[in-house]
C-alpha cells in the first residue's frame, strides 16, 4: 500500500492510496483503523477506512477525503489496527502482516 499523494480541495484534503495486491486472494473486506497525526505530532483525527473490494493480482487506486483538514497540517498516518479483513467471504487472519507500506509524499505511512 502506497500513500501516493495528497491533494488540497476546497474544504478538505484528498489522499490517494495505491493498492497493489500481489496475493492469490481477493479481499471482500479490508477496513483499517487509521490515525492522522498533525505535523506537530498531535493526533488530529481517527477514522475507519474501507478499502474493499481488492481483486486478485490487481493494482488499484483508492482515494478518500478528509473534510475540514488542510493537507499541509498532516504529518503522518498510522494504521492502528485492521478492523475487518475477509478473503473469499471468510475472516482472514494476519492482514496487518500482509500490508507492505510506502509513500511518495513527505507524509509518512506506518503501522
Amino acid at each position: 500500500m502506497e500513500l501516493n499523494k495528497l491533494e488540497s480541495q476546497q474544504a478538505s484534503c484528498r489522499a490517494y492510496l495505491v493498492i497493489d495486491n500481489q496475493s492469490a486472494k481477493s479481499f471482500d473486506a479490508l477496513k483499517l483503523d487509521l490515525v492522522l497525526f498533525q505535523t506537530d505530532g498531535i493526533i488530529g483525527r481517527r477514522f475507519a477506512l474501507d478499502l474493499a473490494p481488492i481483486k486478485v493480482k490487481k493494482r488499484s487506486v483508492k482515494l478518500f477525503d478528509l473534510d475540514g483538514v488542510k493537507c499541509e497540517t498532516i504529518g503522518s498516518f498510522l494504521i492502528n489496527d485492521v478492523m475487518d479483513c475477509k478473503a473469499g467471504g471468510a475472516d482472514e487472519s494476519g492482514c496487518m502482516d500482509l500490508l507492505a507500506l510506502s509513500t511518495r509524499s513527505n507524509v509518512q505511512l506506518s503501522k
